[in-house]
């Protein structure tokens, strides 16, 4: 089997998680009867300290449905410049629901400056677009958010009446890193999206959690999105595997990714950034040297992503044996080039 630090999103499926489909209890979820469903959406909206949580295939999809939930035309969203909302949905709330997005610089710890926020506020004027949502992201480029800030965000939010929505993609690793409970993180925001196909290792589905009215008009807006699914049971049954099987092993993903950290920091020119929770980044001497490298290693069964800076995930199929066996090869992939 191939080493792929490329993502976390190529976890496999594992034989337990497969029994667990297989035996699913399932209906029509557009219907609201599959039980295997309701029961994971009623489980996530506790753990997230929420009223109520609809599923859906992608994370993707959550977030431009809390978008289109929380404003309408001619609105406008907050966001990082390069928080995945803005930045690598496609532009689908400004071509889907003609939302602007304004987007603002990331700090390098992930967060964005808030008398900068306070500032992108438009004033009630007919001049411009009426400012609705402010939007973060936890973890961001595997940096976790501290709960101060983002409680002092929640705060700002109010005090502008702003929704304030947190795309959560892996805040299970924001919560494990800090060990903490995931609602500890995410009960002060008015939506949160959690993705299921991460390193929890569910093979699809993101879960978008808000008070009942919030989620009763986004079930309307999922189907218009076309993410109404039927026997959606086999896929809810491996969300709630992963919730009670992957969670709390997601530290060991983190102590990989230090290990993986600690051993690429013995080799000479590249530079690594020290990871806080499941991924790390390395800067190269330049785009051609990343290049070959993912060439040299793709030779050997190991899948990176190119680049003069590269990003590298640890996730449930990737061992502390497979971290020496990369860093060995990389190492005479840079005395090759």
């Amino acid at each position: 089997m191939s080493i792929d630090f490329r993502s976390d999103t190529v976890t496999q499926p594992t034989q337990g998680m497969r029994e667990h489909m297989a035996t699913a209890k399932v209906g029509d979820d557009v219907f609201g009867d599959d039980p295997t469903v309701n029961a994971l959406e009623e489980r996530v909206a506790t753990l997230m300290g929420m009223e109520s949580a609809m599923l859906a295939p992608s994370g993707t999809q959550t977030n431009l449905i809390a978008l289109l939930t929380h404003c309408g035309r001619g609105d406008e969203y907050l966001v990082g410049q390069d928080y995945h909302t803005y930045k690598y949905e496609a532009g689908g709330a400004a071509s889907l629901g003609s939302i602007q997005p304004q987007p603002l610089a990331v700090n390098a710890d992930g967060t964005l400056d808030l008398s900068v926020v306070q500032s992108a506020i438009k004033p009630d004027d007919f001049h411009f677009a009426k400012t609705r949502l402010l939007s973060l992201e936890n973890t961001h480029a595997g940096k976790v958010i501290s709960n101060d800030y983002l409680e002092h965000a929640g705060i700002l939010a109010r005090d502008n009446d702003l929704a304030f929505h947190l795309d959560g993609a892996r805040v299970f690793n924001a919560a494990v890193a800090q060990n903490i409970a995931v609602k500890d993180i995410t009960s002060r925001f008015d939506s949160v999206s959690v993705c299921c196909s991460k390193g929890l290792g569910a093979p699809i589905g993101s879960l978008l959690c808000g008070s009942e009215s919030f989620i009763h008009t986004a079930r309307r807006w999922r189907k218009m999105v076309g993410g109404g699914m039927r026997q959606a049971g086999i896929l809810a049954a491996a969300i709630d595997y992963a919730l009670t099987h992957n969670v709390k092993r997601l530290k060991e993903d983190h102590e990989n990714a230090m290990l993986l950290a600690e051993e690429l920091g013995k080799l000479p020119s590249i530079t690594v950034e020290k990871p806080n929770t499941n991924m790390l980044y390395i800067e190269l001497g330049s785009v051609e040297q990343g290049a070959h490298l993912q060439k040299y290693l793709a030779d050997k069964d190991i899948l990176i992503s190119s680049g003069k800076r590269i990003r590298l995930v640890t996730h449930l199929n990737i061992t502390s044996d497979d971290i020496k066996r990369f860093v060995l090869e990389l190492e005479k992939g840079l005395q090759l080039y």
